[in-house]
């Protein structure tokens, strides 16, 4: 039997979303689409090997994550670009979740790569757990708990 199709693992949105983006080149994809990345020679400047990537982008596409939208340049013949859809768009804070903790436990000893703010002043914002009512929960107040999907044991 195949991990996934264990109920203890497809129930599991943990294990479903490293389903799609469990491969450490299918995040930096979707970390180059957050830059603005769409072209397929453009993904391949972060090292990734050709094949991995068509895979990589044909996967990402197969999940929702990417579109393929034809483009051509004038004299050139028609290619596809890959841009982010909303489901992909969805993945900043998990990308912002990884480059905080990043950050903190696995630090360069330069200034982080990447800087999230808020686009109508250009504040620097962070990622937190907040409640039913906006208000915003301290992480040590806040535990992992079994919920109602989950078989247990």
């Amino acid at each position: 039997m195949k991990a996934m199709e264990l109920p203890a693992n497809n129930r599991c949105s943990i294990a479903r979303s490293l389903e799609v983006l469990g491969q450490k080149w299918s995040l930096l994809i979707v970390r180059e689409a957050f830059r603005g990345r769409t072209r397929f020679a453009e993904f391949q400047k972060i090292g990734v090997p050709t094949d991995l990537l068509a895979s990589r982008l044909e996967a990402l596409v197969d999940a929702g994550v990417l579109t393929r939208r034809p483009y051509q340049q004038p004299g050139q013949r028609t290619r596809v670009e890959y841009v982010l859809t909303p489901v992909g768009e969805d993945l900043l804070p998990v990308l912002a979740a990884l480059s905080e903790w990043g950050d903190e436990h696995l630090p360069t000893g330069h200034e982080p790569s990447t800087v999230y703010v808020d686009t109508t002043d250009e504040r620097p914002v962070h990622l937190a757990f907040v409640d039913a009512d906006g208000t915003v929960v301290d992480p040590e107040n806040v535990a992992y708990r079994r919920g109602p999907g989950d078989i247990g044991d």
